[in-house]
């Protein structure tokens, strides 16, 4: 990813309330196995662009937005998003020297991670039934991500230069 001015605060949230919006849209009960995970995505995109700006702290916030939305119990998301987050801050010096292809397998391995650990917290929560079919939203992000990239930053470069 080459380095280009900061983005815009609002530019950044609008898209994450977006990727927000996508996550939590109804969906039948068949196709939600095969759903993204927009906001890890975004916000692994963000805090990979723009690390000293998004961070820890909108996971946070963005978690706790998602837990009030699906009513999920108070902190589980918010939990998740800021663990995601932190990884990212963990890899972010190799993370930008990768290609595409090894970025897009870091994401598998970051956002399969989460999906893990969120699985872990259902457990806790309740009897739940483990498939290894949570992995494909992973799966899916992973394939999404060299043209969602690809896609921001021709828009970011686009909105810099409007």
């Amino acid at each position: 990813m080459a380095t280009s001015p900061p983005a815009n605060l609002l530019w950044i949230w609008v898209t994450l309330l977006l990727s927000l919006c996508l996550q939590v849209m109804p969906l039948a009960d068949g196709w939600q196995v095969w759903r993204p995970d927009w906001l890890g995505l975004m916000l692994i995109y963000w805090c990979m662009r723009e690390p000293l700006r998004i961070g820890v702290f909108h996971g946070f916030v963005l978690g706790l937005l998602m837990d009030l939305i699906e009513g999920a119990p108070l902190g589980q998301n918010a939990l998740l998003l800021s663990l995601l987050a932190f990884l990212c801050a963990l890899v972010y010096a190799r993370f930008r020297a990768y290609s595409l292809v090894q970025q897009a397998v870091l994401i598998f391995v970051l956002l399969g991670m989460v999906q893990l650990a969120e699985q872990w917290l259902r457990a806790l929560f309740g009897p739940v039934s483990m498939h290894l079919s949570f992995l494909l939203s992973a799966l899916i992000g992973a394939v999404l991500w060299p043209w969602l990239t690809t896609l921001f930053e021709a828009l970011g470069r686009r909105l810099a230069r409007d």
